[in-house]
């Protein structure tokens, strides 16, 4: 070999080997955020809590080295990092499996992250906090080697005091994750009986926050409108005492002084109420005080509203700020063909709810996977009701003293994360029997942890896998609820103590050339076209409304936002790039059909 074969022949090899991840990065079916979150230095910039914000943070999503695959050692709760020798580089907050990723391969099992980070000098004399919005599921964190905890759940956030741990200068961060994913813990969809591409470890952003020694971890808050109040809880490591003010607009109207770890009230006087018709915010200041000196604040917001069954003309409904609004929504999956789970920017994960909101729906029901906060804040924002479910577990009748603790840890960490977003209603533990054990019990248990909202604690309770015998309707909880594909008829009616539900139907496919997942396509029923599709949708809501009117239907949930992977049942396609459905049309009949239900709500004979 001569020397300018030598040359050319290193040259192709360097460019193979360094332009081996830009290959890895041409999205199946790309949308149109794909190349802004794949060009992104910081993915998702935005602040991620909003209902607990402070001005100073630093965000650390981006491009963190990493190393992953079958070769590498297990992850789950080491006592020493690895070496890493061989990396690739990850875009951080988008999971190994995705194309944003830059990784994308299958299913990753043991995953090792590394970045640098260096402490901002305006944070001196500050407790420096690092949070992980969303981890799947067993992670290890190490701080310039040091292991510093670990923590094992998909869906909620966690956090961790660094403080001891950093430098001047450099300090590098390692987290170790260990993600199983055998059905032994809540993984919803993405589980060994789900249907769609894997997702797993870090999905959602991490970042870093400066607190004064003493600093308010977390709030509760509770509207309270038969008494015109807001009911409120601080937690902070040390007793402090607080400042809490209510504003409407810039305009403050209550003022009350308290101490922390203990409830208080705010007064709201004659409250406007939080609803999807009036998606009112007041917003919140809390300071906590040392001294005579504001040692921490923190900014929130809260929605007055109320949901309750109610008695309404002899018919038991759902209802809200006292009157009754027909539940309206779409089964909402939250999978992207780029991200999976995770949505590629803000914009997009936005896009899909102002879809629902300009289609005149007024519910969401987020199947089979949690958000990030920012979603459901939007969500209050926006006016859109939530039904939120609980991730399924796949395996709930093996190694059951660990399997089914670790659902009811995570279900408990869910409710408490989402507590405080007025737009969830109901609270759905499980669905169509997947991994459902102690039903009745565990449907009593949210109720009387959160009695603030409903619990619908087996959707779809008609439906069951051919692999387990089903646990049936477990006749306590908020509603009786079945699935009907196509439907509606067929749907539930409501008892003598609980509403009516169709929690799914509908589910009507359309082909839509260019824009489909490249698998074997499928939906329960098919229109050949834009134009059919829209029809069949129109008369499928005139039987809701008959349903409704006739027979005590309280909430219809159509299936589904969008398409995903195989199904092609989505009113969007997968890519969001094809409305398949006349939006205007559907619009006329969902808002016609809501008209109506209030159209009940005056016919006052209302009892609870």
């Amino acid at each position: 070999m001569d020397n300018f074969q030598r040359n050319t022949t290193l040259i192709l090899l360097f460019l193979i080997f360094n332009c081996s991840g830009l290959f890895a990065q041409k999205a199946t079916l790309p949308t149109q955020w794909t190349k802004t979150a794949l060009a992104a230095e910081t993915p998702f910039p935005e602040y991620p809590r909003p209902q607990l914000q402070r001005s100073a943070w630093m965000p650390l999503n981006g491009k963190w080295d990493y190393q992953g695959g079958a070769a590498i050692a297990d992850a789950l709760d080491p006592e020493k990092p690895i070496a890493f020798d061989k990396t690739e580089q990850i875009l951080v907050p988008y999971c190994p499996e995705s194309v944003l990723s830059g990784i994308r391969r299958k299913q990753e099992i043991n995953m090792w992250y590394r970045r640098k980070l260096t402490i901002p000098d305006t944070w001196k004399n500050k407790q420096i906090i690092i949070q992980l919005e969303a981890v799947a599921h067993h992670t290890t964190l190490f701080v310039n080697g040091r292991k510093i905890g670990s923590h094992a759940g998909s869906y909620d956030a966690f956090s961790f005091d660094i403080t001891k741990y950093l430098t001047n200068g450099d300090n590098t961060l390692i987290a170790a994750v260990k993600d199983a994913n055998d059905g032994r813990v809540p993984s919803g969809k993405s589980g060994p009986r789900g249907d769609y591409t894997f997702c797993s470890g870090i999905w959602q952003s991490v970042w870093l926050e400066p607190v004064s020694k003493n600093y308010v971890e977390n709030i509760r808050l509770l509207p309270d409108l038969t008494n015109s109040r807001l009911k409120v809880w601080v937690s902070t490591p040390a007793p402090a005492k607080l400042t809490a003010t209510a504003f409407d607009g810039d305009k403050p109207v209550a003022t009350t002084e308290s101490t922390t770890g203990t409830y208080f009230y705010l007064p709201i006087k004659s409250p406007k109420t939080w609803s999807p018709d009036t998606p009112f915010l007041y917003d919140l200041k809390i300071r906590l005080e040392e001294g005579g000196k504001t040692i921490d604040e923190i900014t929130s917001y809260f929605g007055m509203r109320d949901i309750r069954l109610g008695k309404l003309n002899g018919t038991i409904r759902p209802i809200i700020n006292g009157k009754f609004t027909m539940q309206l929504g779409l089964l909402d999956q939250g999978y992207w063909p780029d991200g999976i789970l995770t949505a590629p920017t803000e914009e997009a994960m936005k896009f899909d709810m102002q879809f629902t909101k300009n289609a005149g729906f007024n519910l969401i029901r987020k199947h089979m996977k949690t958000e990030p906060r920012r979603f459901y804040y939007w969500a209050d924002k926006l006016g859109l009701f939530v039904w939120q479910d609980m991730p399924a577990i796949w395996y709930q009748n093996e190694d059951t003293a660990r399997t089914r603790t670790e659902f009811r840890k995570e279900l408990k960490a869910l409710i408490d994360q989402h507590y405080n977003s007025p737009s969830i209603i109901t609270w759905v533990p499980f669905n169509e029997n997947w991994g459902a054990f102690d039903a009745k019990e565990i449907a009593d248990w949210v109720k009387q942890y959160d009695p603030s909202r409903l619990v619908n604690g087996n959707s779809g309770f008609n439906n069951n896998p051919s692999y387990q015998k089903a646990y049936g309707d477990p006749g306590n909880g908020d509603y009786v609820d079945t699935h009907i594909y196509v439907g509606p008829y067929g749907a539930s009616k409501p008892d003598d103590h609980r509403a009516a539900s169709l929690g799914e139907f509908g589910g009507v496919g359309l082909f839509v050339r260019d824009h489909m997942w490249p698998v074997h396509n499928n939906a329960y029923d098919y229109e050949p076209t834009r134009s059919r599709l829209t029809d069949r949708y129109v008369f499928l809501l005139d039987e809701v409304e008959q349903l409704m009117k006739y027979k005590g239907l309280s909430v219809a949930i159509y299936t589904q936002t969008t398409d995903v992977e195989h199904e092609i049942n989505g009113i969007l396609t997968y890519d969001r790039a094809v409305e398949k459905m006349e939006t205007d049309r559907v619009r006329a009949v969902n808002e016609a059909v809501i008209r109506s239900g209030y159209a009940l709500s005056q016919q006052t004979n209302l009892t609870y």
